[in-house]
């Protein structure tokens, strides 16, 4: 099969197209066609070994995996002898550790769930990671409430635009930070306010915010912290992709249990899970028409090192999304 691969880690210029052994699968995996596949900053480290902590995870000194890719939606065309929620045929959607910029991957029948219909497989594509990260970040991290002031950072982008629209379902009102050429964007997803980041900073109003919501990862805690309720909630997804040293920016996901312990304010780093519960939970979302996933811009699988360059340019809109089959789906501007 075809499929995005590397041998060493690096700059996009690593990548190629190449042809790779279609996986098998065990008792309790799927095998999936995929259809279409998100691009996400988890994508980026995967690829290019930084920040270096992640090497413990991905490989010391070259990837574990060489086919990149998390996210997808497919078609399953085969089950093991111990799945029983798929057959072959049903519409899929969630994650997998063998990659998925591919044309197949195999995956554990946990982290699928089936695809909401109203959804295109390049729609379907944008949201387990990103979807799922917005999801926790909002019922789990923030525990919104209906009433509650929510601002998220970053809310244009693929966490964001998700968590923009899952706070509002929640009964919250929120503000978006966002640049000035995304204001509308974040207004149609049902934001009650926007700050253009590039003429106001998020403490504007002073501790106003019962939950801040914080994706963009560049901010000092001290900084959102004046933006905060004294008993509000930060929540930090993400650490910024391009930061470098041993741990990046996830240095603050770190720091933030540690200021909690000295002030009535919650600060927390969160780390999204994988698993078939949070999938349907957005399921019912999307078909209640609360939540519609963003797609920014879509690559054909033989350009997917330019979607990755695209999105280390920094600030995309909504999701990059791969599509297996270039003539189905040619790249949108």
């Amino acid at each position: 099969m075809k499929a995005i691969a590397q041998d060493v880690y690096g700059s996009a210029d690593v990548l190629q197209l190449r042809e790779v052994a279609q996986p098998s699968i065990g008792a309790d995996q799927v095998l999936v066609q995929v259809r279409a596949a998100g691009v996400d900053p988890g994508v980026w480290i995967c690829m290019t070994g930084r920040p270096y902590g992640a090497r413990v995870a991905f490989g010391l000194t070259k990837p574990r995996v060489a086919v990149r890719g998390r996210a997808l939606a497919g078609v399953v065309t085969a089950v093991g002898s111990g799945v029983r929620r798929f057959q072959p045929g049903d519409e899929v959607y969630g994650t997998s550790s063998g990659g998925t910029f591919a044309e197949y991957t195999a995956t554990a029948s946990g982290r699928l769930a089936l695809k909401p219909p109203r959804l295109s497989f390049e729609q379907a594509a944008a949201v387990p990671i990103s979807g799922v990260t917005a999801l926790e970040c909002v019922r789990d991290g923030g525990r919104v409430r209906a009433g509650q002031k929510v601002m998220v950072i970053g809310a244009a982008g693929g966490i964001g635009s998700f968590a923009v629209q899952i706070a509002k379902a929640s009964g919250a009102k929120v503000t978006g930070v966002c640049g000035a050429d995304k204001m509308d964007l974040v207004r149609s997803l049902g934001a009650d306010e926007v700050i253009d980041y590039t003429r106001e900073e998020v403490d504007r109003a002073g501790p106003s915010h019962d939950v801040i919501i914080d994706i963009a990862g560049c901010r000092p805690l001290s900084l959102l912290r004046r933006a905060l309720t004294p008993r509000g909630t930060l929540v930090l997804a993400g650490g910024g992709h391009d930061a470098g040293g041993l741990l990046g920016g996830y240095t603050r996901q770190l720091r933030a249990p540690l200021v909690s312990m000295f002030t009535s304010q919650h600060l927390r780093g969160l780390a999204s899970r994988e698993r078939a519960q949070e999938l349907e939970e957005l399921a019912q979302l999307i078909e209640s028409g609360a939540v519609t996933p963003v797609v920014g811009r879509t690559y054909p699988l033989a350009d997917a090192a330019d979607a990755i360059r695209h999105l280390a340019e920094g600030h995309p809109t909504g999701k990059i999304v791969i599509t297996v089959d270039a003539e189905e789906a040619p790249r949108t501007p």
